[in-house]
């Protein structure tokens, strides 16, 4: 990107969010003033819980302005805090999210997360709306590294440096992150130079093997599902982003963002989640 988005600064508020959802295992719960949606949104909520599911190199706090307006508008939102380290173990640990919220719920997932949500929601009846924000939407057999490589554009592997972890069971595994003073141009171009910042410090690494594993569901073949098309993405090329989001029949919008568009644009994205869960 020759030059930065012009797009409205993001909301104070994602900054004093990031502290507390950084935290492990930390998800927003949604809090009303109204006294039938003070209920947990484990009790039945009236309206359908909103799970937002995060991608590599992000933490919950991506969410924050996009919660915001959904709490606004009276719904229950969860945002947990994804391990990134296999879709299958990540879709398990999302699945046992699913399994704790009671009634209908709509299912978003950003880039990596994508994969995640697919896998996560296959089979499970009350999950009516999957929505993927510049994601990935593999079938069986494919690979988000695949997809990536579909189309020309991507700049993510020039951008990150890989490191070593240690495995549950010994050795090491190799994990990948944003070079730091390559972040804001490869992930979030045009968001203000502080919440970049930011976001750069708090980053969640993911593991290559999670890049490189094959799907084994495909929830967005039975449930419907919405796409929203970062046009600036430099991470998932914009080209490949058109094609899984018509692959799976989805109702498409495009925004003129970059990957991160859930921080930068997050009036469109909350509008394509309100549509689903409508």
């Amino acid at each position: 990107m020759n030059s930065p988005i012009s797009r409205r600064t993001v909301t104070a508020s994602l900054l004093a969010s990031a502290a507390v959802l950084a935290t492990p295992g930390a998800a927003f719960a949604a809090t009303s003033t109204s006294e039938n949606q003070q209920a947990d949104p484990h009790q039945h909520p009236a309206k359908p819980t909103i799970v937002l599911v995060h991608g590599a190199f992000a933490d919950a706090s991506s969410w924050s302005a996009v919660v915001e307006r959904l709490l606004r508008r009276g719904y229950h939102v969860l945002a947990p805090a994804l391990p990134l380290r296999g879709v299958a173990s990540d879709a398990a640990y999302i699945r046992s999210v699913l399994d704790s919220v009671q009634g209908p719920i709509v299912l978003v997932g950003h880039s990596y997360g994508g994969s995640v949500i697919s896998q996560a929601a296959a089979g499970f009846s009350r999950v009516k709306a999957l929505v993927y924000i510049a994601a990935f939407v593999p079938d069986i057999g494919e690979s988000a590294l695949e997809l990536t490589n579909k189309y020309p554009g991507s700049t993510l592997a020039q951008a990150t440096s890989s490191q070593s972890y240690p495995l549950p069971g010994g050795g090491t595994g190799e994990e990948l992150i944003i070079k730091k003073d390559l972040f804001r141009e490869q992930f979030a171009a045009g968001v203000p130079i502080p919440t970049a910042r930011v976001m750069a410090a708090g980053q969640r690494p993911i593991t290559v093997a999670a890049l490189q594993e094959k799907a084994t569901a495909a929830a967005w073949k039975k449930i419907p599902s919405w796409y929203l098309v970062a046009t600036e993405d430099r991470n998932i090329p914009p080209a490949a982003e058109r094609w899984m989001a018509k692959r799976a029949g989805a109702r498409i919008i495009t925004v003129r963002a970059p990957h991160a568009v859930a921080v930068s644009d997050p009036g469109p994205v909350t509008d394509l989640i309100l549509s689903a869960a409508r």
